[in-house]
């Protein structure tokens, strides 16, 4: 009966795992992080009142559209002056979904799963 009640355990924890998107980060972890680590440079939330004139808004960041597969890659290989803050991928991936979820706009994908970018003004 224990080996019964062990195998519906394992197949729900199985069912669970599969079902939940493979990158599907968490923008709430996201935004704890980014105020932790990020918000010295950045504005990472609406709430703040001081960054680094030269580092742009999460805000802005969202704006463009930046695929997450950007903003993921970019923070796993983070160029001068940002530094090295060796987050983990799972952090990674909350802190791009936070992002993202600063984009009042409705999110737009494409066919394959990504992000359409859109044009950058300058």
């Amino acid at each position: 009966m224990a080996s019964t009640s062990r195998l519906f355990a394992l197949a729900g924890l199985a069912a669970a795992l599969f079902a939940a998107p493979a990158n599907a980060g968490d923008a709430k972890k996201g935004a704890v992080i980014a105020k932790r680590w990020c918000a010295s440079c950045h504005v990472v939330a609406k709430d703040q009142t001081t960054a680094v004139a030269d580092a742009p808004s999460f805000f802005d960041i969202a704006q463009r559209r930046t695929d997450k597969k950007q903003i993921s890659n970019f923070l796993v290989d983070p160029h001068p002056p940002m530094p090295d803050m060796h987050l983990s991928r799972r952090e990674i991936d909350d802190i791009t979904t936070y992002i993202r979820s600063l984009d009042p706009r409705p999110q737009q994908s494409e066919p394959d799963g990504k992000d359409e970018e859109q044009p950058k003004k300058g």
